[in-house]
């Protein structure tokens, strides 16, 4: 019976013991894989930031110089259309602005696959402008955009079914 009793007070103690500690901080009981998936997280989280930002500010504000800020210099661009570059881009986006003040690329939607950003626009010319359905497809590198790809669909007067394209 005294054993018992002792062992019930050692284990009671120890819980006590236990109990009273203080708690490791998150990061120290966190799997070094799920460390890992946060930071990945995180990271892609701010990728997708800059590719918004980067819409936002140079096909809806026209604002040129944001190339500046968020694409890389020897940017690679898959459009077939557009050459290889942040100055091509900026001069054939110049060009696009002059002749169509009012264009607006609405962002739909945007997603997230490692460094590749996809953002679901729908672009317009001008206002009676039916536009197009465009995905771009980004590659961001150390916080800079540095490729492209782009899928464009244009919007139909009519449509097979009563889905819409956004």
């Amino acid at each position: 019976m005294t054993s018992n009793r002792l062992t019930s007070c050692a284990a009671a103690l120890a819980v006590s013991f236990w109990l009273t500690m203080p708690a490791p901080s998150r990061a120290q009981t966190q799997p070094p894989a799920a460390a890992a998936a946060a930071v990945a997280m995180k990271q892609q989280e701010q990728n997708r930031r800059i590719v918004l930002a980067f819409q936002e500010q140079f096909f809806n504000q026209h604002d040129l110089s944001a190339a500046d800020r968020y694409v890389a210099e020897n940017y690679v661009q898959h459009n077939p259309t557009v050459p290889d570059g942040r100055k091509a881009l900026v001069d054939v986006f110049t060009k696009v602005f002059e002749r169509n003040p009012a264009a607006r690329s609405e962002i739909v939607r945007s997603a997230v696959d490692g460094d590749l950003v996809y953002v679901h626009i729908h672009s317009t010319l001008n206002p009676s402008d039916r536009g197009r359905a465009i995905v771009n497809i980004y590659r961001v590198t150390g916080g800079r955009i540095t490729e492209h790809w782009d899928v464009i669909q244009p919007v139909p007067e009519q449509s097979a079914n009563s889905n819409t394209m956004f």
